[in-house]
């Protein structure tokens, strides 16, 4: 038996996930996520992800809290398609960064509920998953989109 906390290679995704959280926890990210609604439906449609960005990692955390049962995180991530196909796109090489947010309501040392948000357009479009058509418009414009944090800085 393992102690608490410790992950087994054994174990499958929703099992590392379901001791973390309380029987009736629930998800909540609708665009990003479609038909999740629990914290074990999020790690198997995010398992997804992570076979295809093998080498996610979050750079930096940008914000974190802790106040009266709930924790905040707000994060940049970055990766390359460097893993496995991703819905039938083989791996491009490329790389992205994005920032995404988590909020969790903690009860009992377990997770109640996960709301996340996630810059997933930036990230799909600078891996080559999603289309692009050129726009002066920043939220679509493919410069801007491969590139947010220069984009970011020319627009201060």
């Amino acid at each position: 038996m393992q102690p608490p906390g410790v992950i087994s290679p054994c174990q499958t995704e929703q099992e590392q996930v379901q001791h973390l959280c309380h029987p009736d926890s629930w998800f909540w990210a609708p665009a990003t996520f479609p038909g999740c609604e629990t914290p074990v439906d999020y790690a198997d449609s995010h398992s997804t992800v992570m076979a295809s960005v093998a080498d996610l990692k979050i750079i930096r955390f940008d914000q974190s809290w802790a106040k009266d049962g709930h924790v905040l995180l707000r994060y940049t991530a970055q990766g390359s398609h460097c893993g496995e196909p991703y819905k039938g796109i083989s791996k491009t090489g490329r790389h992205a960064q994005w920032s995404a947010a988590a909020i969790f309501e903690v009860e009992d040392g377990k997770i109640r509920s996960f709301t996340k948000d996630w810059d997933q357009k930036t990230m799909q479009i600078q891996l080559g998953w999603a289309p692009v058509h050129e726009s002066d418009d920043p939220r679509w414009n493919s410069k801007a989109l491969d590139s947010p944090e220069e984009a970011r800085k020319h627009n201060q």
